[in-house]
């Protein structure tokens, strides 16, 4: 049978645990076909990002444009678009219907809580990217850039999942990698599916390897939606994956850092 086919906007990662690479392993392990068009290449391992490198923003289009006039991808995720010209190229693909079930994933915030991009860039992402996506999946570091609030509780991120929504994506997921003070113990996904707030749960696991998580979730949604699931399945399907791949790494003992996750447990445990 002939897989469906999802294509990944976003930076190289030189450690293999973010980025395209991350988004790669998770389409190959949901059984998707990962198509890709690179915006950056990054110097980085396990301990932060050493140096980055933007692609011109003609040959993000060239790359996307061949894969689209090629493939028929089913859905689209975008990660680090690194420079204002990257975001601003990407919207204007969706604006014009070329980029299917959208998932965007706004990489403005390293783990360090630098910011990784001019605040144009930031801008561009609210007014003219957003509007075009199914799915925006902020982390709560990235909301707070957004809106320009603090997010400190389990209220204050529900309420910045409703605010997101007011921007114009069919649905919003401020995700819970970061904990909120009322909420130390679970990792709490809170989504705005256009109509009503909801979360999405699951136990906070005691490991260090979570480089990679908000990658994964995003190209995991991703991956679902170009399925033909629904948003709501395709989030419960990314949830739980991420989980898992969380799980099946947390012993590993890769770099000195903040180590990657294992993509491909759920396919292990199916083989056995």
């Amino acid at each position: 049978m002939t897989p469906p086919v999802a294509l990944t906007i976003a930076g190289s990662d030189s450690s293999g645990g973010a980025g395209i690479q991350a988004d790669l392993k998770t389409f190959a392990a949901l059984g998707v076909y990962g198509t890709s068009a690179i915006t950056a290449l990054t110097a980085q391992n396990t301990r932060g990002v050493r140096g980055i490198h933007p692609v011109p923003a003609e040959f993000v289009l060239a790359q996307v444009d061949a894969v689209l006039d090629d493939l028929p991808v089913a859905a689209v995720k975008t990660g680090m678009l690194a420079t204002a010209e990257n975001v601003q190229s990407v919207a204007d693909l969706a604006a014009a219907g070329r980029l299917p079930r959208l998932v965007v994933d706004p990489v403005m915030v390293a783990s360090s809580g630098d910011r990784l991009l001019e605040p144009q860039a930031e801008q561009l992402y609210r007014t003219a990217l957003f509007p075009h996506a199914a799915v925006v999946t902020p982390n709560l570091r990235e909301a707070e850039v957004l809106l320009d609030v603090p997010i400190r509780t389990l209220a204050e991120q529900q309420e910045a999942a409703r605010a997101l929504g007011a921007l114009g994506p069919s649905a919003v997921v401020v995700k819970g990698g970061h904990p909120v003070t009322d909420e130390a113990e679970e990792a709490v996904d809170v989504v705005w599916d256009g109509e009503a707030v909801y979360e999405l749960r699951g136990a906070r696991i005691d490991t260090p390897n979570n480089h990679g998580t908000g990658c994964t979730f995003a190209s995991a949604t991703a991956a679902a939606l170009a399925t033909g699931t629904t948003v709501r399945d395709a989030l419960t399907t990314a949830k739980d994956f991420v989980t898992r791949a969380i799980v099946g790494g947390a012993a590993w003992r890769l770099g000195h850092g903040h180590g990657p996750l294992d993509h491909f447990m759920s396919t292990s445990r199916r083989s056995r």
